[in-house]
């Protein structure tokens, strides 16, 4: 959950959406980066994003303190993930 003065952001599964949510945005698979990220680590997300943007699939991207989410549209999954198998990525 991220608040700011403007809007509260939650990225749940869509089961848990709560009822009095405005607006919402369904149809998302998540991609999870293995491994624990250090802070100093420079450009895991950015190799990413740049093969999928290349390919012109868009992303939403969660950061926690361990470790990087990257969320495609369930339409773009199957070919997201050809492309980052492709490009050297291994998706287990």
């Amino acid at each position: 959950m991220l608040k700011t003065p403007e809007e509260i952001s939650l990225v749940c599964e869509s089961a848990n959406i709560p009822a009095d949510v405005i607006q919402s945005e369904a149809g998302w698979k998540a991609l999870k980066v293995a491994g624990v990220l250090e802070f100093g680590q420079i450009g895991i997300i950015a190799k990413i994003s740049n093969i999928l943007a290349e390919a012109e699939i868009s992303i939403f991207v969660v950061s926690t303190y361990d470790t990087d989410y990257v969320l495609l549209k369930s339409e773009n999954y199957d070919r997201g993930i050809q492309k980052l198998v492709s490009n050297g990525y291994e998706i287990t």
